[in-house]
């Protein structure tokens, strides 16, 4: 365990908390200290939901170290069933209270209760929060359903005829990224196929929902995380077969349809998921609605959802959507969404991958095979620091991650969209805004494609922002020599850009030529000239002219230096230049006018164009000599 400023996962037991508050009829005993009961603050600050959470404290303070802490948990434990009646109790620790040893989960089955009492024994300082979310749902399906599992070998019952077949959706919790609205539009698709939705759990199931698990036909793994270990539980001691695919994206959810349709062993599934997939105006996979048995005459009966045609593709193939085309993409999460939103990215929507990581090492795995199938090598941390250094690394030009991310971004001036936990309330929408199924897709294409047309058009108004027909005059001032003796106001905000004044008139004529077209091409530079002899330190050769030195002018020249003129400008001498040039501010306010999507690039040549010629401050004059450089 370590102390920071912000953390993607808390300690175990908030995963606990998590499952508890999910469920109905469940209730949570957490042996902590005062201090550690914030988790009402999380439910109902950020989720909003309308109901504290069921959870009790025994709220131990310092003066009670001095003696027994037993009798408090009893009490806390008789109290907390008296008044709450639960189904099932769960105890668990915080991690201060696991130091004391108390072993609650022991005292309180000691008690004689009369319901299921479930220790849950997480180990707080070696695993965090999603996985102790996963172990409480996978303890509490065994401790129930342990029981009642068959002999070994035992056939699984047949499905009784005219059954349609039926399925459990596992894994949605609280606090979870818009699982409500998930399953909502999972239960859709599934309806639409003839597939009766048996149990969702834990969201909103109670204990004796989860006894009834076995009696479907397979189970659905909508969040690997929380619910896989449970679901190859299941697999094992019930037989109960499970969709491993997760509906994120049209790909996805097209293959989750087709294994859906194998699992459920019905033909009038297969016709109806190939009817579905037909009418969403996606291809048909080899094998599914051909089964071989005779055709059915069609069905004019079909459900809203069968006839529910998602823009997502249709986007995609639209002259707009060039606009996207090799569009450079960071992706951090949980590994269920950042391995969903990578292959959207990346197959969908034309985009490149160009970082790829998740905070959850017990995931990391899978998201280290996909990473490497995009030629990246998997960003697994924990730590917040890391990933924005990898962020600013990879020059990204829309960021999809955390809360944490968007904060990063922000500062990196970098479009950015949230697409896992840890999320905050803006993220927990009261709206219908599901990422799963044809409708999520939907969502997410809103979600992702909104950042970065909303960046475009901020680049816009702060391009013309300065012209005439939207603002001000530009007004001459002697006081900016840096651009050339002029400065540019609107409504007194200070400094707004060149297009004013190339508009107007007030800049030279090499300045205003090449204004609308040298960006591009600026950026697009990969590569720089030679070093003049004499700069950074090195000794000009014999026989050569050593080359003038200026301090922010771009008139004085080497004799025989670049053929066109190209001015070499130093602000110090060789010895003491830095190893990387200082953006002067004025510099940096106009690097931000280059349209997001190739600022980055031209930092870096205007970057190296300064390391080249030994420049030790990067002015506005710098700027605009490193793009006519990179322009020729």
């Amino acid at each position: 365990m370590e102390l920071a400023v912000w953390t993607y996962e808390g300690p175990t037991h908030m995963g606990a908390l998590r499952v508890a508050t999910a469920m109905r009829g469940v209730h949570c005993l957490l042996h902590a200290p005062q201090g550690d009961s914030y988790a009402d603050l999380l439910f109902t600050m950020i989720e909003r939901r309308p109901g504290r959470p069921p959870v009790s404290y025994t709220s131990f303070q310092q003066r009670d170290l001095g003696r027994s802490t037993a009798d408090l948990i009893k009490e806390a434990a008789r109290a907390a069933y008296e008044r709450f009646h639960p189904e099932v109790l769960m105890i668990g620790e915080s991690c201060t209270a696991e130091l004391l040893q108390d072993q609650a989960g022991a005292l309180v089955r000691g008690l004689g209760l009369p319901v299921p009492v479930l220790p849950l024994d997480l180990p707080s300082w070696s695993r965090k929060e999603t996985w102790g979310a996963g172990e409480t749902f996978h303890r509490l399906v065994r401790a129930l359903l342990k029981p009642r599992a068959p002999a070994p070998g035992a056939p699984r019952p047949a499905r009784a005829p005219g059954q349609p077949p039926r399925a459990n959706l596992l894994g949605p919790i609280a606090l979870g990224f818009r699982c409500r609205d998930d399953v909502t539009a999972v239960s859709r698709l599934l309806a639409a196929i003839g597939v009766e939705v048996q149990v969702v759990a834990p969201l909103g199931a109670r204990p004796s929902d989860l006894l009834r698990l076995p009696e479907a036909d397979f189970n659905v793994c909508l969040y690997p995380e929380i619910a896989e270990s449970t679901c190859a539980w299941l697999e094992r001691t019930f037989r109960q077969p499970w969709v491993k695919t997760v509906p994120i994206g049209i790909g996805a959810t097209r293959d989750f349809i087709a294994e859906v349709g194998k699992l459920a062993a019905s033909q009038d599934v297969v016709e109806a998921a190939a009817r579905l997939m037909a009418k969403s105006g996606l291809s048909v996979p080899v094998g599914l609605g051909s089964s071989g048995d005779q055709p059915r005459p069609p069905q004019t009966d079909l459900p809203v959802m069968e006839v529910y045609a998602p823009r997502l593709p249709w986007y995609s193939q639209s002259v707009d959507a060039t606009y996207l085309t090799g569009k450079r993409v960071f992706i951090f999460g949980d590994a269920t969404h950042a391995l969903a939103a990578a292959r959207i990215v990346d197959q969908e929507l034309g985009m490149r991958v160009v970082g790829l990581g998740t905070y959850l090492r017990e995931q990391a795995r899978p998201v280290r095979e996909a990473a490497q199938a995009y030629g990246l090598e998997a960003l697994i941390t924990a730590d917040y620091l890391e990933v924005e250094a990898a962020i600013a690394a990879s020059h990204p030009e829309l960021v999809l991650g955390t809360q944490m991310e968007r904060h990063v971004a922000k500062r990196l001036g970098i479009p950015c969209a949230v697409i896992s936990s840890p999320a905050h309330v803006q993220d927990f929408p009261a709206r219908y805004a599901p990422q799963m199924g044809f409708e999520g897709a939907d969502v997410i294409f809103d979600t992702w494609i909104g950042p970065l047309m909303m960046g475009l058009e901020e680049h816009l108004l702060t391009m013309f922002r300065g012209d005439f027909e939207f603002g001000e005059e530009p007004r001459a001032d002697a006081s900016a020599p840096a651009t050339g003796g002029y400065a540019w106001e609107t409504s007194g905000t200070g400094p707004t850009g060149m297009a004013a004044a190339a508009q107007s008139g007030a800049l030279p004529e090499s300045r205003t030529s090449t204004q609308s077209s040298a960006d591009a091409s600026f950026a697009a530079g990969s590569a720089v000239g030679p070093v003049p002899a004499g700069v950074a330190g090195q000794p000009p050769a014999a026989g050569t002219a050593t080359p003038a030195v200026s301090t922010g002018s771009t008139s004085a020249t080497a004799e025989g230096g670049d053929k066109a003129g190209q001015p070499v400008a130093r602000s110090e001498v060789a010895g003491d230049i830095p190893a990387e040039p200082i953006w002067d501010p004025l510099a940096e306010n106009e690097l931000k006018k280059i349209p997001f999507f190739v600022r980055g690039k031209a930092r870096r040549n205007t970057e190296c164009f300064a390391r080249e010629r030994g420049i030790a401050t990067i002015t506005v004059e710098t700027l605009y000599d490193a793009k006519a450089h990179f322009g020729r």
